[in-house]
């Protein structure tokens, strides 16, 4: 009986301590007693950011281990050095495919730059042969114009009398003949040459047949309108007679 009231007693008092244990406690107490909840996984974000870093420091532990072990050991690192020239390579590789890049693009503007330089050249050459072009139709149509002038002061000087021959007003007007042939001759007019030659159908134009005992057939005999030529080209051909 003594032995079994020990038990209940022992018992009743751990219930107390307990009790006592759990209503002195604070709520810091219950929270530092209570177990840690697992850590929220990271964002995709952070987690590639953390493997660069991780990356970043394992490049630069291995180049200090390569470079300590080449210190210590007095032999090269192996590992390390080949890290290093890989990124060297891959860096290299880079920066010849940006200077490729630049080269080609560089080309493409040379190739355009001369291709407008010569359609320039070409294009300035056209406009000066239209140019000339342009003057020496203009020029020509102005000769023309003026030569039936000098062919009406032919006419009248050839009519003069001889004994009238000295008067002033003739003198006169042969002067201004002989002038405005002069002018021509400077702007590069010259007269066809055609009696007595050989007839060729680009200076003359035959408009009659003679009989002649001074020339030879195919020569011309009479000159009936003086031809004229500009510039090596003919403005007018001579109007003639040959011999039959």
């Amino acid at each position: 009986m003594e032995g079994s009231e020990k038990e209940v007693l022992e018992n009743l008092r751990q219930k107390e301590g307990q009790k006592e244990g759990t209503v002195g406690a604070t709520p810091e107490d219950m929270s530092a007693a209570a177990p840690e909840s697992p850590a929220e996984p990271e964002s995709v974000e952070e987690a590639e950011a953390s493997e660069d870093d991780e990356e970043e420091e394992a490049g630069e532990d291995e180049l200090e281990m390569s470079s300590d072990g080449q210190d210590a050991g007095g032999g090269p690192a192996g590992e390390g050095r080949t890290w290093a020239e890989r990124k060297a390579a891959k860096r290299q590789a880079k920066q010849d495919k940006k200077a490729e890049a630049y080269k080609e693009k560089i080309d493409q503007l040379e190739d355009r730059v001369k291709r407008q330089i010569a359609e320039f050249e070409n294009f300035r050459k056209r406009t000066e042969k239209e140019k000339i072009a342009m003057f020496e139709t203009g020029a020509r149509s102005v000769i023309e114009k003026i030569l039936p002038v000098a062919d009406n002061f032919e006419r009248g000087l050839a009519t003069v009398p001889a004994e009238t021959k000295d008067d002033p007003f003739v003198e006169g007007m042969n002067k201004v003949y002989r002038q405005m042939v002069t002018e021509l001759e400077n702007i590069g007019v010259r007269s066809i040459e055609a009696l007595g030659k050989e007839f060729d159908p680009q200076l003359h134009n035959a408009v009659m047949q003679v009989e002649s005992k001074e020339y030879e057939p195919g020569i011309v005999a009479q000159e009936l309108q003086k031809g004229y030529t500009y510039r090596d080209s003919v403005v007018r051909h001579s109007m003639v007679a040959v011999v039959s």
